[in-house]
């Protein structure tokens, strides 16, 4: 099963283009317009990373952003215009995992993508709970019924 991507932004061009970039990566590719379009396919959809613009009509991607984070814990990359220090670190602070400048290289954006998508999925969430007589974080798993910890399967 494909891993769902969010592409977020006004610019249709941009979005046509990172969906076909996406999409030989491998990805399912998911695309909104706007902040508002975003969160609704978010509350309607499995979406495994967001990435999305800062100026965008309706709700910006910063707001956006905060209200994604009041409900969900995934890798969310900005893509901005806006290349100031300031901005990066208030973006990032707002609750980005990653923040890339317009324009980027494509290549770059891409593994990006699946260095947050493998330390989101693979590496595990610091919330993961527990499943069935085990608790699972990343490479570690324990057994409640062993009571022994494994770490990539070797006890």
């Amino acid at each position: 099963m494909k891993e769902c991507v969010l592409v977020v932004d006004d610019d249709r061009e941009i979005v046509k283009a990172m969906g076909i970039l996406l999409e030989g990566e491998g990805y399912e590719v998911l695309k909104a317009y706007d902040g508002l379009q975003a969160l609704e396919i978010l509350a309607s959809r499995q979406v495994r990373l967001v990435l999305i613009d800062v100026m965008m009509p309706k709700l910006d991607g910063l707001s956006a952003l905060m209200r994604i984070r009041e409900k969900q814990n995934i890798p969310v990359i900005v893509l901005s215009a806006k290349s100031e220090d300031s901005d990066k670190i208030l973006g990032l602070s707002m609750g980005a995992d990653d923040y890339v400048t317009k324009p980027y290289n494509p290549q770059e954006l891409a593994a990006r993508v699946k260095s947050q998508l493998r330390r989101y999925t693979c590496l595990g969430d610091i919330h993961a709970g527990s499943r069935g007589g085990e608790i699972r974080n990343g490479r570690l798993l324990y057994s409640t019924e062993e009571r022994i910890l494994y770490a990539d399967g070797e006890p």
